[in-house]
């Protein structure tokens, strides 16, 4: 197995699933690691079909509110990211896209080295449709921290409070990031 696809290997093995589906995800991401090396996007939008995303979760530490962007693409609110370039560590995509996409230079110590969560989504309205394998990030940003959005993918980007993302409409969002909150609120507690 090629060294950077056995890296993301070795991350999702260690992901604790926190409900089914991302059981099940994390399963499917296995099997598809031990089937190919094929997993870096080479060609946009979807060559391979199916590959690597790293998202990076903005959390305020202080009231545990998650920043979001309005993806221009996608019509959805998501968090920041992007997909791994071939070779590249996954953890280094997610430093990577908060400072390209945020403006936001990430050391280490605000980036958790681990995903906390993986997802396996079939994505619409983009393109013909691809298949994202997702590995989530936590990145600790105080929510005065001046930003520099991309403007190109983000119509705004916005501090959502844990009142306001239990209040809203889950389809304004990734289609897992409901689950993702969940399990969210239980590593912060």
């Amino acid at each position: 197995m090629r060294s950077s696809v056995a890296a993301v290997y070795d991350m999702v093995s260690g992901l604790v699933p926190s409900d089914e589906v991302e059981a099940e995800h994390r399963s499917d991401t296995l099997r598809w690691l031990r089937s190919t090396d094929d997993v870096f996007r080479r060609v946009k939008p979807a060559t391979p079909p199916r590959h690597l995303v790293s998202y990076v979760v903005p959390v305020d530490p202080a009231d545990g509110g998650v920043l979001l962007v309005d993806h221009v693409n996608a019509g959805l609110w998501l968090p920041p990211g992007g997909h791994v370039d071939p070779d590249e560590h996954p953890a280094e995509t997610a430093r990577r896209e908060a400072y390209e996409e945020l403006g936001v230079p990430v050391d280490s110590g605000l980036l958790g080295a681990e995903p906390v969560f993986v997802t396996v989504t079939r994505t619409v309205g983009i393109d013909a449709g691809h298949t994202d394998v997702s590995l989530w990030f936590l990145l600790r940003l105080d929510r005065e921290r001046q930003l520099s959005l991309d403007s190109g993918e983000f119509r705004e980007a916005r501090w959502w409070s844990p009142a306001e993302v239990r209040d809203a409409d889950p389809t304004r969002f990734d289609p897992h990031f409901t689950r993702f909150w969940s399990k969210l609120q239980r590593i912060r507690s």
